[in-house]
């Protein structure tokens, strides 16, 4: 595990984070979010032990590596691989050849050099490639060699900044699956750095989401996605909350997660009791490989609360929006119904 403690750094001009706190656990595939200038790389850098912070402390396994003399860090850092964004390649070399320079440097035989760099081939997808040279790759190719290259010397955690920077989405892809693929094979721990949400959502479990230094939140992803005031939520499935609601009893946020959730809930309420329920706003999308659907929903009709509880009891995320405040009648009985005392959340 790494654990973060009130770290702070500064350069001559800024304070680039503030008082940051947070763990990654092991084996996790963790996020840094945040846009330019929000201190994302300069934590990609400490994280990888390349730099020490000003002041706050960074944990590896209970070891405090800001009390580390410069001989025991360098022990340490060996257990650590940190790929910088846009990454070079020796052009001259082959690709096998520059997956390979990390092993020749320490001394690594030749059978077992070999053995390890066609496995790491396999890994990133490119066990054919071995033989060709950098320059007959495209830029998402030459990445994820560069990924192995990181991978070469087994590290137990590494550190990426922007991995798939300036990339087109096929070749991004390509990038995360083999990310995802060296944390399931390797076991690797992996932190990336990356201001694009569409990356924490497809392959990260947790994430910290940062902003001029600071930390907004942190948590898992799905945690975070499915509370409503999350910075995360509405980074990737943002609402405009312009939708007219007009004409209608109850409006509501509601979040559904899960494939018999996400296609089946409001159709079943409609149906089930008999009101009309129109999207207002949001979308869907994918964290990880499960459906993940933020909308804003208006509801009409006489039962239109005790549809909104319905959908909350059968796996939405409800939070009320506009609550109806009109007299109807249940079983000869009058009631009020602001309703929605209570709804699951």
């Amino acid at each position: 595990m790494i654990t973060v403690e009130n770290l702070t750094t500064s350069t001559t001009e800024s304070t680039t984070l503030r008082d940051v706190s947070f763990e990654i656990e092991a084996g996790a595939v963790f996020g840094l979010l945040g846009r330019a200038r929000s201190g994302t790389s300069t934590l990609a850098r400490l994280l990888g032990l390349h730099e020490r912070p000003d002041a706050g402390t960074i944990r590896v396994d209970d070891v405090d590596t800001t009390r580390l003399d410069t001989g025991s860090l360098r022990d340490l850092r060996q257990r650590f691989s940190l790929l910088e964004a846009y990454p070079s390649l020796r052009g001259e070399r082959t690709v096998a050849g520059n997956v390979a320079t990390p092993l020749e440097r320490l001394g690594v035989d030749g059978p077992s050099r070999r053995e390890r760099v066609l496995r790491l081939l396999d890994l990133v997808g490119l066990a054919r490639a071995g033989a060709q040279h950098p320059g007959e790759l495209d830029e998402g190719q030459r990445r994820r060699v560069a990924i192995a290259r990181a991978l070469a010397t087994d590290p137990a955690v590494l550190v990426l900044d922007e991995p798939t920077a300036g990339l087109e989405a096929g070749q991004a892809g390509a990038v995360l699956a083999t990310l995802d693929r060296a944390r399931a094979e390797l076991g690797v721990t992996i932190v990336l750095a990356t201001a694009d949400a569409d990356v924490v959502r497809k392959v990260c479990d947790a994430v910290a989401l940062f902003a001029d230094g600071r930390l907004l939140e942190t948590g898992t992803v799905f945690d975070l996605i499915t509370n409503q005031d999350s910075h995360l939520a509405r980074r990737v499935l943002p609402r405009t909350d312009d939708s007219d609601a007009d004409g209608y009893d109850v409006v509501a946020d509601v979040t559904l997660i899960g494939h018999a959730t996400v296609g089946t809930t409001l159709p079943s309420a409609a149906d089930r009791l008999g009101v009309d329920i129109a999207t207002l706003d949001g979308g869907t999308t994918r964290i990880g490989d499960v459906p993940v659907a933020r909308y804003r929903i208006g509801l009409r009709g006489e039962k239109a609360a005790i549809a909104l509880g319905w959908i909350g009891e059968h796996g939405g995320l409800v939070t009320p929006v506009r609550r109806p405040t009109r007299v109807a009648t249940f079983g000869g009985r009058v009631t009020r119904e602001p309703a929605l005392a209570s709804v699951a959340a």
